[in-house]
């Protein structure tokens, strides 16, 4: 399995080429860094026609655990698709690949991990930091069965986030009906150069409700967190059910729900 990455100006064509089998183990590199296009095109040469990362979800990675996700380019050819070179770019840097072989004659698949925090030894430093989280770019490079390459910068896109979490305490429980509950919380997020989680600052939360019963929730309110994170505001008790928050992301982090909790409104 080939870890090595090489700066663009060292990316030789097809003339000799590294397999990579199974789950690709990839590096964050500087900027502008990307796969070297084959010298020109001609009539015949394959075409590729776009680029699927993690099936069109945002990547979204915490402090701790290994995200691993998939990048498909597809394309055509008459004689088949056989190789591709995948360069991920993001704000600041990039994960790329060697060759994986294509699954079929239309379709190349490599397999991406990253982990913003790498067991100590580890000979993989994929090391992510705060600036790297935003809007990715992906090129390709592939290479037909005849012999044909062709180069796609910018033929996909996809969102590198960081994760977030809430939490939710309503209270008190139990409460008289029409009395006032009092929902606090906090929102936190990934930070990729701590490795620790942190309050998230300024950003619009919905407050929802489910009733007792029902599998739907309701937005009641939508509160600003504090600077450190944290969220508060009050509503009427009206009826038995369970009080959530719930944050549906930003450019740069991904959503987060809290589990509902429940009060028991009693008359």
């Amino acid at each position: 399995m080939s870890r090595f990455v090489a700066p663009s100006g060292d990316r030789q064509g097809t003339a000799s080429r590294g397999v990579v089998v199974g789950v690709v183990a990839v590096l964050l590199a500087g900027a502008g860094a990307s796969a070297e296009a084959a010298s020109g095109t001609t009539p015949g040469d394959p075409v590729l026609s776009g680029a699927t990362v993690n099936s069109g979800h945002d990547v979204i990675v915490g402090i701790t655990h290994d995200v691993v996700f998939p990048v498909t380019v597809t394309g055509s050819d008459d004689s088949g698709l056989a190789f591709v070179d995948v360069d991920l770019k993001g704000p600041h840097g990039g994960f790329y690949t060697t060759d994986a072989f294509c699954e079929t004659a239309t379709a190349c698949t490599t397999v991406f991990t990253v982990n913003a925090h790498p067991a100590p030894g580890s000979d993989d430093p994929v090391d992510l930091a705060n600036a790297d989280a935003g809007t990715w770019s992906v090129d390709a490079l592939a290479d037909a069965g005849d012999g044909g390459s062709v180069f796609a910068p910018g033929i996909g896109s996809f969102g590198l986030k960081r994760a977030a979490r809430l939490t939710v305490d309503a209270a008190p429980e139990p409460v008289a009906k029409g009395a006032r509950i009092t929902v606090t919380g906090k929102l936190v997020r990934a930070n990729w150069d701590t490795y620790r989680y942190a309050g998230y600052a300024g950003r619009a939360v919905k407050l929802q409700f489910r009733p007792k019963g029902s599998s739907t929730y309701t937005t009641v309110a939508t509160v600003n967190t504090s600077s450190t994170g944290t969220l508060r505001t009050t509503v009427k008790a009206v009826k038995d059910g369970y009080w959530r928050w719930n944050f549906t992301g930003s450019a740069t982090t991904g959503p987060a729900k809290a589990t509902g909790d429940y009060v028991d409104v009693r008359s």
